[in-house]
């Protein structure tokens, strides 16, 4: 059975986030170091976003 297009049942978020990921390069063992960091995407997230504040 396929997957129907346009139904009800798909993910949605009040705060969805963007199609495209930002990405950047980092000294080799820092990104074991972050996945090791408890819930670290929302405090990364939660960083750039105060680090744009003032832009």
């Amino acid at each position: 059975m396929r997957f129907q297009k346009k139904n009800n049942y798909g993910f949605t978020s009040d705060k969805p986030f963007d199609k495209d990921p930002v990405c950047f390069k980092v000294l080799p063992g820092v990104k074991d170091k972050l996945k090791a960091v408890p819930d670290w995407q929302a405090r990364l997230r939660e960083f750039v976003d105060e680090l744009i504040k003032d832009v």
